[in-house]
């Protein structure tokens, strides 16, 4: 199941980012899903 998750945001990630502020977004995308899934 992390592994599918983990597939699924890094594929997310690197489809959606083209400018290095593009990244900065994503990485914040990355963190909040992170954060919502931990509680």
């Amino acid at each position: 199941m992390r592994a599918t998750l983990l597939f699924l945001l890094v594929s997310t990630f690197l489809m959606g980012c083209n400018t290095v502020q593009g990244v900065g977004k994503d990485l914040e995308k990355v963190g909040e899903v992170i954060q919502q899934k931990a509680k």
